[in-house]
């Protein structure tokens, strides 16, 4: 699945504000509402631990996963702060279970994922 980097608008130094954000069709295929965490693992990093049992996750509107690992890796990858309107995006495929890997995606086709 394709996710795009999401943030709370204040670009936090220390990671803090930055996640993902899933299509509601991924989230719906990929993740089970009785899960409370699912781990990730980024690209060069160890896993750790994201939470999805929160209302926001699982509404139509918001479907991001936030943690401030994951904006430190962004940062760390000189992939944020971004331009305005225009994050990047990454592979987020499923390894097993609750467990998924990201990584960069390919070229930019300019298309949003959803």
């Amino acid at each position: 699945m394709i996710v795009t980097a999401w943030n709370n608008g204040a670009h936090s130094r220390n990671g803090s504000g930055y996640g993902f954000k899933v299509s509601v069709a991924d989230r719906d295929l990929h993740f089970k509402p009785e899960w409370d965490v699912i781990v990730l693992e980024l690209e060069g990093e160890e896993p750790f631990e994201v939470n999805i049992n929160k209302e926001a996750f699982w509404s139509e509107a918001c479907r991001e996963l936030l943690s401030a690992e994951i904006g430190k890796w962004l940062r760390h990858q000189g992939m944020a702060p971004w331009p305005m309107g225009n994050p990047p995006h990454f592979v987020m495929d499923p390894l097993e279970d609750n467990r998924f890997s990201v990584s960069k995606a390919g070229k930019k086709s300019g298309k949003k994922p959803f």
